[in-house]
């Protein structure tokens, strides 16, 4: 049996002072997987990335990604670590033999490269990544073909969301 709160018990008193000027505002998603399909920003054809977090400031952010189709998406590298939750679906890398099942947590090391694939009995993966400085975009050899970087992530999403109507500064929710 749980005990009543005393009114004056310090614990459950909310902290009295201002936050610091410089800090930003925290950043609640309640929507993380959207009903709204113009939220998600296409990357390919069936593949769109859903942003929580853009970090300007921090360079890095937060994302869903979905891909509603079989093949490689991406053979890219990491100069920083990456962090990722399988929520739906699965993926696997070609440099691997391990299959990232949904409720993994997987953990990508800065330096590596990979290729990311998923195969054709998926039908569609939802993946959160934490993603830190850049992704670097590569052939087989390691030479670079491009990369994504937190900014290049805003400007899809802002020429997404103008695009479908939510207007450029919808992006601006996701940004700190």
């Amino acid at each position: 049996m749980t005990q009543p709160v005393p009114p004056d018990s310090q614990k459950w008193q909310p902290y009295k002072h201002p936050m610091p000027k410089e800090s930003p505002p925290e950043l609640v998603v309640p929507d993380a997987v959207p009903q709204d399909e113009r939220i998600w920003v296409p990357v390919d054809d069936n593949v769109w990335f859903r942003p929580l977090c853009l970090s300007a400031s921090r360079g890095y952010w937060m994302n869903l990604l979905r891909v509603r189709r079989a093949g490689v998406l991406s053979r890219h590298r990491h100069p920083q670590p990456v962090h990722g939750y399988v929520i739906k679906g699965q993926w696997r890398y070609l440099e691997h033999d391990w299959v990232a099942t949904e409720g993994a947590y997987v953990y990508e090391a800065p330096g590596e490269t990979h290729t990311l694939v998923v195969d054709p009995h998926v039908d569609e993966m939802i993946t959160m990544f934490q993603v830190n400085g850049a992704m670097i975009y590569c052939d087989p050899d390691g030479h670079c073909t491009g990369y994504d970087d937190v900014f290049t992530r805003i400007a899809k999403c802002r020429a997404h969301y103008s695009a479908v109507g939510l207007g450029e500064g919808y992006v601006d929710t996701f940004i700190r």
